[in-house]
């Protein structure tokens, strides 16, 4: 049977730049079934997912629900839920946790803050402190947004946590259906596609170490798109792994080109050239979509090391 992620893997669509953004991601643990926009269908109260999604509009804060692998049985009670947040912008990057049996007080958070790296009102709401354990590993398993995240994500999430991983959850939406298994590593905000067990586990031992891995990354969730595959396109270029060794510093233009600035803590600086094109032949975007589409993909062009005086100009 045809999927979405069949069909992209074997026209070896490529994955930089492809990233859901978010400067911040707020988590909360909610177990039981998810519908397609889960912070409105699920158990989750729906007006106080309502008013999560209204706070974060233009915050720079993707708010998401999490849970265990596993069985989702919901059996009513209000147990001590899990919350976390996570600021993915490297030389600002910070990860808090904290337990409610209250979701309402995450009202309490000022999210333009937190999209700014102000952890301060969640620390006050939530009694949030550092997250002192493994990194996180988000496996997106949303079977109502896309079978595939169900078919595939599932079962990697339970491999992992099966295998003594720790830090393994599954999360309601990364975006890129076609790329599953997804998973969002934190506190960095790298995303992976097509990901298998012994992938993320190399994955999560480079983040436990400061260190970023670049095959099959989609991109730092911290850039927009254009961002996220010229700081990968550095990477690769120069052998830079240091998680929080390059930042997006300015982008110029608008689709199909732009020209992206990426600095090194070092000084250094490259601008890369970053174009926008049609993934041909059409394929299926989701395996929920009637149509057949051509999803935009960035193509990195051309990649610039600068000396002092090009960075004047």
């Amino acid at each position: 049977m045809s999927t979405c992620t069949t069909v992209s893997r074997d026209l070896d669509e490529p994955m930089a730049g492809t990233a859901a953004t978010a400067t911040t991601w707020l988590l909360l643990e909610q177990p039981g079934p998810w519908g397609a926009k889960a912070l409105t269908s699920s158990h989750l109260d729906p007006a106080l997912g309502r008013a999560l999604e209204a706070a974060a509009q233009g915050t720079g804060v993707r708010v998401a629900l999490i849970r265990r692998p596993g069985p989702h049985a919901d059996l009513g009670t209000a147990p001590q839920r899990q919350v976390y947040a996570a600021h993915t912008v490297p030389g600002r990057v910070w990860l808090r946790s904290a337990t409610t049996d209250d979701p309402v007080r995450l009202l309490d958070i000022d999210l333009a803050a937190l999209g700014r790296g102000d952890h301060h009102t969640f620390d006050t709401a939530l009694h949030g402190t550092p997250h002192t354990g493994d990194p996180l590993a988000l496996v997106c398993t949303n079977g109502k947004r896309d079978r595939c995240c169900a078919l595939l994500g599932r079962p990697l999430a339970a491999e992992l946590s099966a295998s003594g991983v720790d830090g393994v959850w599954e999360v309601t939406h990364l975006g890129g259906h076609r790329f599953s298994p997804t998973v969002l590593v934190l506190p960095y905000g790298y995303a992976y596609g097509r990901a298998q067990a012994h992938a993320v586990k190399e994955v999560l031992h480079g983040a436990q170490e400061g260190r970023v891995v670049v095959e099959g990354c989609r991109g730092n969730s911290a850039w927009e798109r254009p961002g996220q595959a010229a700081e990968l396109a550095v990477r690769t270029a120069t052998g830079e792994y240091a998680a929080e060794a390059l930042t997006v510093v300015l982008t110029r233009g608008e689709a199909p080109r732009w020209e992206v600035t990426v600095a090194h803590v070092d000084g250094r600086h490259w601008r890369v050239v970053v174009t926008q094109g049609a993934s041909t032949p059409p394929r299926p975007e989701s395996c929920g979509a009637a149509v057949l589409g051509s999803p935009a993909r960035m193509d990195v062009v051309a990649v610039h090391a600068l000396r002092s005086a090009a960075l004047v100009g």
